[in-house]
């Protein structure tokens, strides 16, 4: 079981060029890729996202890319040798109108602004392409291992939740033939206190306690409940993504208990309804984060 959360770095370099590329994933319900790449590594996008896709299917991962060219002919000073004459011209005419001593040289008329331009070369496609490969191979490699230790850790979590609330779901059981038990003990005692030593239908007695046993019924909620925990623990242990099927697992839990607390007529029965849908709160707000 993978997490969303996780952080990876991948570095490569060849004759000349080095790339490293960063990963920084968070929860999402699908796979978005925000990216930051210098503008003359555009074309990149595809291929990043590509390499995503294959080994990711969600979370919000951004990518940071950072690039050196090294090489000597990385990149190339051109002069713009009509505008520098124009400057020497203008020097000359303001001397010989001012009398001002002529001390231009050419370092100085190098710096003027525009005569000189440091120009990038252009790139080797397949070489960067090359670069990226290795790079995001060893950042996805990287993230995949923090997802994964991250994901071992929610899973011991979430299989001590799902303990807890198999325990609640035991004692709901136990409790409930209790309830029903009390109930016809409270109800004879009434009848009881109110009519004196006047002889019960005991038949009709039966009857009352046999509705309100049918309408307290829990047995299938029960039952459900068992079978949900038996499929979050399997899904626990999968190696695929499984978070949406957790997902719904847990929506369906949270569902048997509302029902059981809909037909709960005790307060005991009430207390461990809230007690597991606490429990059952915490495992969702973990799921969200589980790929």
């Amino acid at each position: 079981m993978f997490s969303m959360t996780g952080y990876g770095k991948g570095s490569a370099s060849t004759d000349g060029r080095e790339m490293t590329v960063e990963l920084k994933s968070v929860n999402h319900r699908y796979l978005d890729v925000g990216m930051r790449l210098p503008r003359h590594l555009a074309f990149l996008e595809e291929p990043i996202r590509s390499a995503l896709t294959n080994r990711l299917s969600r979370g919000h991962v951004d990518v940071f890319v950072n690039y050196r060219n090294l090489r000597s002919d990385a990149r190339t000073v051109e002069i713009d040798a009509p505008l520098l004459a124009a400057f020497v011209a203008a020097a000359r005419q303001a001397n010989e109108a001012l009398c001002l001593q002529d001390d231009l040289s050419l370092t100085a008329a190098l710096r003027l602004p525009d005569v000189s331009n440091v120009r990038e070369a252009d790139e080797n496609s397949d070489a960067l392409l090359g670069l990226l490969n290795a790079a995001i191979k060893g950042a996805i490699d990287a993230l995949l291992v923090m997802r994964k230790q991250e994901g071992d850790r929610l899973s011991v979590y979430l299989g001590n939740c799902a303990d807890t609330v198999e325990s609640l779901t035991n004692q709901i059981a136990a409790r409930a033939p209790v309830v029903v038990e009390e109930y016809r003990i409270k109800l004879n005692e009434r009848i009881t206190q109110l009519l004196g030593n006047v002889e019960v239908d005991r038949a009709r007695l039966a009857t009352e306690v046999a509705l309100f046993a049918d309408k307290a019924s829990i047995d299938e909620e029960i039952t459900r409940l068992h079978s949900h925990l038996a499929a979050l623990r399997e899904l626990l242990v999968d190696q695929e993504p499984v978070g949406r099927k957790l997902d719904f697992v847990v929506q369906e839990m949270n569902r048997e208990f509302n029902t059981i607390g809909s037909k709960a007529n005790d307060g005991e029965l009430t207390k461990l309804v809230l007690t597991g849908k606490a429990e059952i709160e915490k495992i969702r707000e973990q799921v969200q984060n589980i790929e």
